[in-house]
């Protein structure tokens, strides 16, 4: 577990840098996205582009390639985890890797699960299901009062772009186990969050504002389970031996 001091951002930069700063940009970000018109701005633009329809609601790359292969592609990943996890489990060189494949398969389930229970528990239309659009639903703000006649939907937070975004802990398995891998790993799962977040957008599936709660869910989900998991010192991660010595990363920077 975190000592509470080590919560304190000028005692640990690491925090800063990965729990403190990241939570006050999503912050400004979703006030901005909920209190502007900013969601309904875009959507309208991609809903008229479409000559007043959702054009790539059906179309081969959103509705085939970013949808359906996307999900067929994180659901290998997480079967070749779970490989990794059990041959970690029976093979005695890899059992030091357990922990943080632990880790690496604790932070996606548990990613998947929040966003789909809060799925459960919000109201939130998908923009295709809106009067404005095509729909029957008229608008309600994620923290407006439903109205007694409107059937609640089921659309946020973003579930398809939350099966990448989901893989936040890459980065902090890299961090520990890999550092030089840490920016790929975080760059690849970004940019297949943000192709499956855009796609849904183009398909009529989910705002803006969507997207960017799950992005900041999956993250500070991954950054809190990395600390709990194993606890950051101010000076140094120790990973699994590389040959006879162990490599130790700085966690004072990104």
């Amino acid at each position: 577990m975190v000592p509470l001091p080590m919560l304190n951002p000028r005692a640990n930069p690491f925090l800063l840098y990965h729990l403190w700063l990241p939570l006050l940009v999503f912050t400004g970000g979703i006030l901005v996205l909920e209190f502007s018109a900013l969601d309904l701005w875009l959507a309208d633009q991609i809903y008229r582009w479409g000559g007043g329809a959702w054009r790539w609601r059906d179309a081969w790359l959103t509705a085939q390639v970013i949808h359906k292969d996307g999900r067929t592609f994180i659901g290998g990943m997480a079967l070749l985890l779970l490989g990794a996890l059990l041959l970690a489990q029976g093979v005695p060189r890899l059992r030091p890797w357990r922990g943080g494949l632990g880790y690496l398969a604790c932070s996606a389930l548990g990613a998947g699960l929040l966003i789909n229970l809060l799925k459960q528990f919000t109201h939130v239309d998908c923009p295709w299901d809106l009067g404005r659009y095509g729909g029957v639903n008229p608008y309600v703000p994620l923290f407006a009062v439903l109205p007694a006649d409107v059937s609640p939907g089921a659309c946020f937070p973003a579930g398809h772009a939350s099966a990448a975004y989901a893989w936040f802990g890459l980065y902090y398995w890299c961090l520990r186990h890999a550092p030089r891998w840490r920016w790929l790993a975080l760059g690849g799962v970004t940019l297949l969050g943000l192709a499956f977040g855009i796609g849904q957008q183009l398909r009529g599936a989910h705002f803006l504002s969507h997207d960017v709660w799950t992005l900041a869910l999956c993250w500070l989900l991954a950054t809190l389970l990395y600390l709990i998991w194993y606890g950051v010192r101010r000076d140094a991660a120790v990973t699994p031996r590389k040959g006879n010595e162990q490599v130790q990363v700085s966690e004072n920077f990104i």
